[in-house]
């Protein structure tokens, strides 16, 4: 079959080139794409917000799944857009975004269905938010509501710096809409660890664990980003702590979006918190996470594009998803600035091929005459596979270090807290 990705970064690049090896896929499609797609997919220069053009692109080329990557399309409603016209897609319909559209909205389903989560206040005034601030104390999270392509969370250390994340969202209008709101949740304790889900509706079916690296400097010091470096499988979700992940937090919330007449369809994406008393939700997501992407399609043992459209059709069976018994890292290379900035057009050398062991996958960078620039923030995911966590590290770093350009940013402690667990 012939599968469409919709989307440009980092995430897109990976779900491209695992669909062009999967059995099932003939050609894969990206729109927009990035010149980077093109060695594992046919890129098409066209907005996904022209939705007329894109179902005629979509029925002149024989589409018959289309996958969604970044969350903007699936709040705005394109999968039901989509799947209006006849096409199978990968991704939630707009209601059922809501789980990452509006943290208001997931927090209240949480609560109504009894899903374990931080507890928590919804605000839109400062003096009510920061007496709630007063009353709770620090350390305490504030989230804007809506989307704010992962740097809308302050994690507070003490009341001047939450008053003035309360200030930044809702009075000096940071993220616009976005941040007209904000949840204002108790800080917990503990790791945090991602787990994403393969869902059809009803069947929700998890993938590896894998653990992201949010803030910008090591020692997880400096301000949050949309995620510097990963690594799969992440030890401290051990099997038994995934079991109660699934029996309490998805399978739950697949259970209450069907009750509440909008069933989850896509990837269902858990972001855990492992306290002392068991898994928490820190945030659900509509889709795959970037670059959690990264290090676990790699290690996906199965035909992707037939998982897709099984969810798609309603029919995932367990059976299909399997995983290889390695490990998977990715450090993210940064542009000089990020994350309140980014440097464009900063020229980019060294080695960009795929080998049997790593692969660059390309979140933000174009193609100027016969080389490569930087075009955002987070610019280049470097993936390393081995038999061992440090092995696929060693793999990760060598690749890193053969890379340069101008104001690059990666941390250099990407998996060590994995080792702790690992012993």
């Amino acid at each position: 079959m012939n599968v469409c990705v919709i989307g440009t970064g980092g995430r897109e690049h990976t779900l491209a080139w695992r669909l062009n090896m999967s059995p099932s896929v003939d050609t894969v499609y990206a729109i927009p794409g990035s010149a980077a797609m093109t060695d594992v997919a046919t890129v098409v220069d066209m907005k996904w917000e022209d939705t007329d053009a894109l179902v005629t692109f979509l029925r002149d080329h024989d589409v018959k799944l289309v996958v969604v990557g970044p969350e903007a399309p699936l709040v705005a409603g394109l999968s039901d857009t989509l799947v209006a016209a006849g096409f199978p897609v990968f991704g939630p319909s707009k209601v059922a975004a809501q789980l990452e559209g509006s943290k208001v909205f997931a927090k209240d389903m949480m609560k109504k269905y009894d899903i374990p989560t931080a507890a928590y206040g919804v605000y839109s005034n400062p003096v009510q938010a920061k007496k709630f601030i007063a009353e709770t104390g620090a350390p305490i999270v504030i989230k804007a509501d809506g989307l704010a392509a992962g740097k809308g969370v302050v994690v507070a250390m003490t009341l001047d710096e939450a008053n003035a994340a309360v200030d930044d969202m809702l009075e000096g209008n940071r993220f616009g809409d976005a941040g007209s709101t904000v949840v204002i949740e108790e800080f917990m304790v503990g790791e945090e660890a991602s787990l994403l889900a393969f869902a059809d509706g009803k069947t929700v079916v998890p993938m590896i664990a894998s653990q992201d690296h949010k803030r910008i400097f090591d020692n997880d010091e400096g301000p949050n980003t949309g995620g510097m470096g990963t690594y799969a499988p992440a030890p401290v979700l051990t099997e038994e702590l995934r079991d109660q992940a699934m029996e309490t937090i998805l399978k739950p919330m697949m259970a209450a979006m069907a009750a509440e007449g909008m069933p989850y369809v896509g990837c269902l994406y858990a972001g855990l918190m492992i306290t002392d008393q068991g898994c928490r939700v820190v945030e659900f997501n509509a889709r795959f996470g970037d670059p959690e992407t990264q290090v676990v399609l790699p290690l996906l043992d199965g035909d992707l594009g037939e998982i897709m459209l099984a969810c798609a059709q309603g029919k995932l069976d367990a059976s299909m998803v399997n995983w290889k018994n390695s490990y998977a890292t990715c450090v993210i290379m940064a542009s000089k600035g990020y994350p309140e900035t980014s440097s464009k057009n900063d020229v980019i050398n060294g080695d960009l091929s795929t080998t049997d062991n790593s692969m660059i996958f390309h979140s933000g960078t174009k193609l100027d005459g016969d080389h490569f620039v930087t075009n955002g923030g987070r610019v280049l995911g470097v993936v390393g596979l081995g038999e061992s966590l440090q092995e696929a590290l060693d793999v990760s770093y060598a690749r890193v270090n053969g890379i340069t350009f101008d104001g690059m940013q990666f941390r250099k402690d990407i998996g060590q807290k994995a080792f702790k667990h690992l012993k």
